[in-house]
């Protein structure tokens, strides 16, 4: 179960701005709910923010120079980029402007086997090659002494980023960084291809229009796949984007979008974050980088088919590696379910693919809603990890308190990387746990809900008003909306059971919602049950009509206290734990006889079951989460239930004999922490 928050807007500030702007008010209330309290600010975000002068960025003017005289005097010039989807996006686009320019230019990515930003060894090659001039993209700011290497092989060096900057900055002609302390453009969340657009847009002498018209889709791609914010500049970049998107003149596009049975006319954020990027950033995790920046380059139709169906099958392969690493992790955890008990996950596994950690990593958070750390052993006693975290636990942090264990490091509060030796992941992952477990609040994965959705609010103006605020992504997230104590009416399935699909009753209003990767037999409600739900909508179109689309992302049975559910499994944690508490709290969660009897004719009589479905049906003022977990470890102890703590699935056993709870060994280690209490 994950924990809900629902926002509320502000009614007199919905009704003051309807009488000033054709909004509907059911997006003027998700504005209101997200902090747009006065109309100015609520103008600009619609209006969208004008591109700013390139030049305002620090260094741009210098940086602009130095590459224009080296494309006169006609010296090689290397475009230094990345291997993810921002990186091969930025290359992409300084290349073909710096070629349509008639500039001696080349291109490198390093492989990702090479780790991120630039290296000795490339630089060695480039200069052997007779590089001139070095310009980086979506890299570079901490580039120190590559740079100083860089002169002494006489080669200049100009660096165009958007990453932090350390406190010492590298020796380059030009530092080309929004976020220097010392740079007065006012916005600073470009990504790294929206560095290198305004670059591009200084070539030209500080103008737009040819940069936009040319390079806008590319720039898009870029700066929805590296979940920047989706305000301010980003937003113009990306709504312009997706206009030209639809059309675009790149022919390794067009057919990524043909072979990914994107619609044409409904091309969105989403479908660039779901469905374009990731088949991109593949080429820098499985195969080469090179190959996703040909793909965008090419202008050869065959040639760019090809790389496209290069591309697909590579991320058909990255897909099928996340199964094979979360199947591992699945079978770890239900071999050593204690690895749940802690606040952080640390999982670890031999030969796992170094480009697919990062996403399951993400996956694992979304999952089990707790910060993970996952790790890579490679063949010689090394290894590499990479950590996703939630606001409120700084995954560096946690980091640096294990610093002494690591080879190298870096991140943020929500996100890292690691290295480090094998043979210290042990000793790693104590440190973590010494680190994490003890801290008396801890937080967790929140789903947000915009606004407690009403009857009345459900109509096609209404949804259809939503789509002013597109584009969405990153800091403008697709809204959710909550519908509490939805009748369930009928329950049908779909895609041979693979979906779910309700008809319902909410106040007056009748409608269908679709809940994908539930199959109904595994829902925690029947017909006649009552549903809070966490939902998305948008609109469907068939034969020219126009109906409302309702998807479901979270749904549990009204009624749930979910202060009361997290504040239970966190107790349920710590006892697994070994934590010391009070002799009175373990009194109340030693489950009786009749509490045994209860859960266990319940579970007999439905057969298979989750966990967390089982707290919804039977909770009560004195079954809570903690006591129903005990309940279920007594039985998996006994051999009366299958339990598999990865998905928390419960499976009835048929009983072969007559069993002694008494003698389980959860009860024996509750019944002995209870005499350490002082019983």
């Amino acid at each position: 179960m994950k924990k809900w928050r629902i926002n509320r807007p502000d009614p007199v500030k919905t009704a003051e701005f309807m009488n000033k702007c054709d909004l509907k008010s059911l997006t003027l209330d998700v504005m209101t709910s997200r902090g747009f309290t006065d109309f100015d600010s609520l103008a600009d975000f619609f209006k969208g923010e004008e591109l700013s002068d390139p030049f305002l960025i620090k260094d741009m003017a210098i940086a602009a120079e130095v590459i224009n005289k080296a494309v006169d005097q006609y010296d090689l010039i290397c475009i230094y980029g990345d291997y993810d989807c921002d990186g091969v996006t930025s290359t992409t686009i300084l290349y073909n402007y710096l070629e349509s320019m008639g500039a001696n230019v080349m291109y490198y990515i390093p492989e990702r086997e090479a780790g991120y930003g630039m290296n000795m060894e490339a630089i060695e090659m480039l200069a052997e090659k007779g590089v001139k001039l070095i310009v980086t993209v979506d890299n570079g700011i901490s580039a120190v002494e590559e740079a100083e290497r860089i002169a002494e092989l006489d080669m200049e060096l100009v660096i165009t980023d958007h990453h932090q900057p350390p406190e010492k900055l590298p020796r380059a002609r030009a530092i080309v960084n929004p976020h220097r302390a010392d740079c007065p453009s006012s916005y600073k969340d470009l990504a790294g291809v929206g560095v290198a657009f305004k670059l591009c847009a200084a070539l030209d002498g500080g103008s737009y229009d040819t940069v936009m018209e040319q390079y806008a889709d590319i720039c898009a791609i870029g700066t929805v796949a590296d979940v920047v914010p989706l305000t301010g500049e980003n937003r113009t970049i990306v709504k312009r984007g997706l206009e030209y998107l639809a059309n675009t003149e790149i022919l390794g596009l067009n057919y990524l979008i043909d072979k990914a049975k994107l619609d044409r006319n409904a091309l969105d954020s989403t479908g660039i974050a779901f469905r374009i990027a990731p088949v991109i950033n593949a080429s820098g995790r499985f195969g080469s980088p090179l190959t996703a920046v040909k793909t965008l380059l090419s202008e050869d139709p065959e040639d760019a088919e090809n790389y496209v169906d290069t591309l697909l099958n590579l991320n058909a392969q990255r897909k099928q590696t996340e199964t094979e690493i979360m199947t591992e992790i699945v079978n770890h955890i239900n071999a050593h379910p204690e690895t749940l008990d802690h606040r952080v996950l640390v999982l670890s596994g031999k030969g796992w693919h170094h480009g697919v950690i990062g996403i399951v990593s993400s996956r694992i958070l979304e999952f089990y809603g707790k910060p993970n750390v996952i790790i890579s052993i490679d063949n010689d006693g090394n290894a590499r990890g990479s950590a996703r975290s939630v606001k409120g636990f700084n995954i560096f942090k946690c980091f640096q308190h294990c610093g002494e264990l690591l080879d190298k490091f870096g991140g943020h509060e929500c996100a890292g990387g690691l290295s480090l030796k094998a043979e210290n992941i042990e000793k790693f992952t104590q440190m973590v746990y010494e680190y994490s477990d003890p801290m008396e609040k801890f937080p967790s994965v929140e789903l947000i809900a915009d606004k407690l959705l009403m009857p009345q609010d459900i109509n096609l103006d209404n949804v259809k008003g939503l789509a002013a605020m597109e584009p969405f992504g990153a800091e403008n997230p697709v809204p959710v909306f909550a519908m509490l104590g939805v009748r369930v009416d009928k329950i049908i399935p779909l895609s041979q059971g693979k979906h779910t699909k309700i008809e319902f009753s909410y106040g007056s209003y009748r409608g269908q919602a679709l809940i994908f990767s539930l199959a109904p037999e595994k829902a925690c409600f029947a017909v006649g049950d009552k549903l809070d739900m966490l939902v998305e909508l948008g609109i469907n179109v068939f034969n020219n009509r126009e109906s409302i689309s309702i998807r479901v992302i979270d749904h549990r049975l009204s009624g749930v206290k979910q202060e009361r559910y997290f504040a239970a499994k966190d107790c349920y944690e710590k006892l697994m734990r070994g934590e010391q508490l009070p002799a009175s709290f373990i009194r109340k969660i030693i489950p009786t006889r009749q509490e045994l009897i209860g859960v266990y004719k319940y579970i007999s009589a439905v057969k298979n079951i989750t966990l967390d479905n089982l707290f919804m049906k039977i909770s009560g003022d004195s079954m809570n989460y903690c006591k129903l977990h005990i309940c279920v470890d007594i039985f998996r102890d006994k051999g009366l239930i299958e339990f598999r703590p990865a998905t928390m699935k419960i499976s009835y056993v048929v009983p072969k004999q007559k069993v002694n709870l008494e003698d389980s060994e959860t009860l024996v280690k509750l019944n002995e922490m209870l005499g350490k209490a002082g019983n």
